[in-house]
């Protein structure tokens, strides 16, 4: 590619004019093959399912999307007695957050307060404020550790990462500095049933049933 016609290439963790050094001592990504219209050739993401923000007071946050019509919510504690194998940026790191869910029109609303430890959400509010800290993808079902070696192949490690109730798995990656955002993936066992929340807010559903991986 000829820097002078201002043609770029894609680099794990940035964007460079050609001829720079790759991130990480990586090589130049190539440019994908558009597919169609809605297609490129290296695509893996798949479809949305999450949007997350991140606050210092998740009651205030919840009731402000309560009034704009979505939840209820409910609420959780994510901490040493319900997460496994906990990690920051690549290292073993117990954390805990104070963590809400909605279910709305088919996409997860989540909601999460830093609590303790060292936390990319406590980062992020240290450096940006409150708002929406990043979108999880589905990665089209892929399993598990196809997912870790998809982002890895783009030079993505997770940054944060652990096990809700030993089953649920998550990973964030830092994708901020080429995205502006942070890119999640989540994956549920078949059969995981959601444990009773410590709250619904505003209220509990009128007739409760078991929750499912896939009302969330």
């Amino acid at each position: 590619m000829n820097r002078d016609k201002g043609e770029h290439v894609f680099l794990s963790g940035r964007v460079s004019g050609a001829g720079a050094p790759a991130a990480s001592g990586r090589s130049p990504l190539p440019l994908p093959t558009v597919l169609s219209e809605t297609a490129l050739s290296n695509a893996f993401l798949g479809g949305i399912t999450e949007v997350c923000i991140v606050t210092e007071d998740h009651r205030r946050t919840m009731a402000g999307l309560v009034g704009l019509g979505i939840g209820p919510f409910r609420v959780y504690t994510f901490d040493d007695r319900s997460l496994a194998d906990p990690t920051y940026r690549g290292e073993a790191s117990a954390f805990s957050l104070k963590v809400c869910f909605a279910r709305n029109s088919g996409l997860t609303w989540e909601i999460m307060q830093p609590l303790s430890g060292r936390t990319i959400m406590r980062e992020f509010l240290d450096a940006h404020g409150e708002g929406v800290h990043h979108l999880a993808f589905d990665c089209d079902g892929a399993p598990w550790e196809k997912r870790i070696e998809s982002f890895a192949a783009r030079g993505l490690e997770p940054v944060q990462s652990g096990r809700w109730l030993g089953e649920n798995s998550f990973a964030f990656f830092d994708t901020e500095a080429t995205t502006t955002t942070c890119f999640e993936t989540y994956h549920f066992p078949e059969g995981f049933e959601f444990p009773e929340p410590e709250e619904w807010y505003p209220a509990p559903p009128p007739t409760q049933r078991p929750a499912t991986a896939a009302g969330i």
